[in-house]
């Protein structure tokens, strides 16, 4: 699949943006990443479905696509599935952000004996943004031993971007139930609810509307392929345009279905303006991350 670095440049440049921050791109050590492939190309139960991935390159190539888009920020999310794995994840993480210096430092973690610690220590080393992936974890956001890291990262002001809607598939979980009463507990947590938090876009918009610091991300969100499965309902449009400060751009780049100036063309046809779209494309994480 060609890059479509052009289009892609004409869709800021027409908002008269410097640019993009995309705050939801993956990328990590090579052999976990063909694991991550492998299993999208097997139609695994948490997708069950045809899913090319569109940008299936090497790191340098990936890299050099996202700066050929314009894309001035961008992350590394990663995510352990099993205890063990974040701490390690953590040091190539903080290795990579060191020599990609546009990319987002990034951190994960998961419910183990010494989470604490090691979250502690990401943020010491500047760690930007956690990732936090309760679908492919399988835990749970209020689990006794998060408690911790929750407070740590509330009180530091460090996002945490959460796959916690129960799309594609749902998880044991997901869902925003056990999210509402992680917020309630920690209600100054800097959460970004990950791919609007489909399939129940209502009920964390309600999240967002109820907890300031509550954020989301538009990954996958709006496209084809995902109105599709599961559409956004439009009666909700009122409520994204009042959310517009707090809506982030995300796209799943590289493991994404589809051209990565989809996702920008699915935001424009909501046809809630271009201020929404500047603020959603850039503005809003450069206040959040850029901003001293």
């Amino acid at each position: 699949m060609s890059g479509g670095s052009d289009e892609v440049v004409r869709f800021w440049e027409r908002l008269g943006l410097p640019g993009l921050i995309d705050v939801h791109t993956h990328f990590m050590p090579e052999q976990v990443l063909r694991k991550v492939w492998a299993y999208f190309d097997s139609a695994g139960p948490l997708t069950g479905m045809e899913w090319p991935i569109a940008y299936r390159h090497d790191e340098d190539e990936r890299l050099a696509l996202l700066r050929s888009f314009g894309v001035r920020r961008f992350t590394s999310m990663l995510y352990p599935h099993k205890a063990g794995m974040a701490a390690w994840l953590n040091g190539w993480a903080a290795d990579f952000a060191r020599r990609v210096p546009d990319c987002l430092h990034t951190a994960t973690f998961f419910p183990e004996e010494g989470v604490d610690r090691y979250v502690r220590e990401a943020v010491e080393a500047g760690a930007r943004i956690f990732k936090s992936h309760l679908q492919v974890g399988a835990y749970d956001a209020n689990d006794p031993l998060l408690e911790p890291v929750w407070g740590l990262l509330a009180e530091a002001a460090v996002p945490v971007v959460m796959h916690c809607g129960s799309g594609p598939a749902p998880g044991k979980y997901t869902g925003p139930e056990p999210v509402g009463r992680l917020l309630a507990r920690h209600p100054r947590l800097r959460l970004v609810v990950a791919h609007m938090g489909m399939p129940e876009y209502a009920e964390f918009l309600a999240l967002a509307e109820a907890y300031p610091e509550v954020r989301l991300d538009t990954t996958m969100a709006f496209t084809d392929f995902s109105e599709e499965l599961t559409p956004f309902p439009v009666a909700e449009r009122g409520r994204l345009a009042d959310l517009g400060d707090r809506i982030l751009l995300g796209t799943d780049f590289p493991n994404i279905p589809y051209p990565y100036v989809h996702q920008l063309h699915a935001l424009e046809r909501l046809e809630l303006g271009d201020d929404w779209l500047r603020a959603v494309c850039y503005g809003n994480a450069h206040a959040m991350f850029d901003r001293r």
